[in-house]
């Protein structure tokens, strides 16, 4: 979706999935033999897509959540915004997102980004085939993802 958004978004505004998942065939957490080595996503990242410091909530028992967004060509997530940290890693196509603060950034395939909390945006696939985005929410018992734009 992401993100963005995923826009993220997300989820990335709160799109559901239309991907299936399948079990992973290792055991323990080790690798399955037939595993790709391994590839450094994000490193030590402190900021947000816009600069942001990055902010657990505090208050309430942790809660991660994750989904996988869908845009088809054309298809946008909504204006939204996120009370909470948003990992988002873009699988298939390129996100656009355009955000309140007259910002507007691209996602190709790929990517990984710290969404945007407390900035509504609107998550767009622009291109001609699916987006999918990764989305994993770092929450709070109590507090919502996604809010939606009145």
């Amino acid at each position: 979706m992401a993100v963005g958004a995923a826009v993220c978004a997300l989820a990335l505004a709160g799109c559901s999935s239309g991907g299936s998942s399948s079990a992973d065939s290792s055991v323990s957490g080790a690798p399955a033999a037939s595993a790709s080595p391994s590839a450094m996503l994000m490193d030590k990242q402190t900021t947000t897509v816009l600069e942001q410091p990055l902010a657990y909530p505090k208050g309430a028992a942790a809660q991660v959540s994750s989904t996988i967004v869908e845009l088809q060509p054309g298809q946008a997530t909504g204006w939204h915004k996120h009370n909470v940290p948003l990992y988002a890693y873009v699988l298939e196509g390129t996100l656009t997102v355009e955000y309140d603060a007259g910002v507007t950034k691209e996602y190709p395939a790929g990517t990984a980004f710290m969404e945007a909390t407390k900035v509504f945006h609107n998550g767009i696939n622009k291109g001609s085939s699916v987006v999918r985005v990764l989305c994993v929410f770092i929450g709070a018992e109590g507090l919502n993802n996604t809010v939606k734009r009145p």
